[in-house]
């Protein structure tokens, strides 16, 4: 998890998935820094992906990859425990 300190995310409107796209929900996602560290972690280990994280909505979008066992390896790698969205 996060040790940035920076936990008050605003209030964000939640945008709905683009289509295709993977989502999975990452409830200790709390802010901007976890997830950049989240996408980062997805589209490191999985090439050709492109990933929105939310922490206001706490969700995950990945499209470009229809290996949803890879992107939770990836997003538990990077500390942080993934659950179907």
């Amino acid at each position: 998890m996060c040790s940035c300190q920076q936990h008050s995310t605003p209030a964000l409107a939640a945008t709905p998935p683009p289509s295709g796209a993977i989502s999975l929900r990452v409830e200790d996602m709390t802010c901007g820094h976890c997830a950049g560290t989240i996408k980062q972690a997805i589209e490191g280990k999985i090439p050709g992906t492109s990933v929105t994280a939310d922490p206001g909505s706490k969700l995950v979008s990945v499209q470009g990859s229809a290996d949803i066992a890879a992107i939770k390896s990836a997003v538990s790698a990077a500390g942080y425990t993934p659950s179907a969205g």
